[in-house]
């Protein structure tokens, strides 16, 4: 089966569940691992502007969008030529499922269930924790953040975090004034790419904020990137505690 992925976690997970670079014949610019076995792989466009001529060309047996990810006419225009899978991941339940239709479809029923476990087994291990209040940040001027309906929430929740914008849905905006509850502010690297200046910045005005730069691939990458994220979520808390 010649598959192209329009979601960089989902290439990811591709590879981790054993396909080969003959089966993976196109991705995203923004799909970067792993880093060692994409260099011959067709790059496709952005994730919102897809190249749907070189997609066309390629002639692929099953395309994998998302509905964060991707725009919704891009995905149509493909449905009308190519076998499409539209994924939607917006909690932990959802990653799992997504792992299951992935196997099933792809013949990797066995190691898809492996990388399964592996994510509860992870996250089972935080599960007794008093849960301290966050704010998470993706995107500044505005800044944006995270509400309970989307994945990051999720895990932040799953691995002892209270987000303090629960009562929110999917990315709102926020003012500085709204982080003071906050126990801790993190600061993601995607989609608005976080540095150290930035946490200068708020320090400014809110001195007595405790505000860590966060890896957004461990909150955001749905698929099996939770399974290799143990010692960093063991750091994080502790960083916490």
């Amino acid at each position: 089966m010649k598959i192209i992925s329009l979601v960089p976690s989902i290439t990811e997970t591709l590879f981790d569940l054993g396909l080969s670079e003959n089966e993976i014949i196109g991705r995203t610019k923004f799909c970067i691992h792993p880093a060692n076995r994409l260099k011959n792989v067709s790059v496709i466009g952005g994730t919102k502007n897809l190249n749907i001529t070189k997609i066309k060309a390629l002639k692929p047996d099953l395309i994998i969008a998302n509905k964060e990810e991707n725009i919704k006419e891009d995905v149509e225009e493909l449905q009308k030529y190519f076998k499409v899978l539209v994924t939607n991941v917006s909690n932990l339940e959802d990653n799992y499922y997504l792992l299951k239709t992935l196997g099933n479809l792809l013949g990797k029923q066995e190691i898809a269930q492996k990388f399964n476990l592996k994510i509860y087994e992870i996250l089972a291990k935080f599960s007794t924790l008093e849960k301290k209040k966050c704010a998470y940040l993706i995107w500044k001027n505005p800044y944006m953040t995270v509400g309970f309906d989307t994945f990051i929430h999720d895990i932040l929740d799953k691995i002892g975090f209270q987000n303090i914008f629960r009562d929110h849905k999917r990315y709102p905006e926020i003012s500085v004034e709204d982080l003071k509850t906050a126990d801790y502010i993190f600061l993601s690297s995607e989609p608005f790419p976080f540095q150290q200046k930035h946490v200068e910045e708020l320090l400014k005005e809110l001195p007595d904020a405790k505000i860590f730069l966060v890896d957004g691939e461990a909150f955001s990458w749905y698929g099996t990137r939770l399974a290799k994220c143990e010692g960093y979520f063991q750091n994080l808390v502790e960083k916490c505690q």
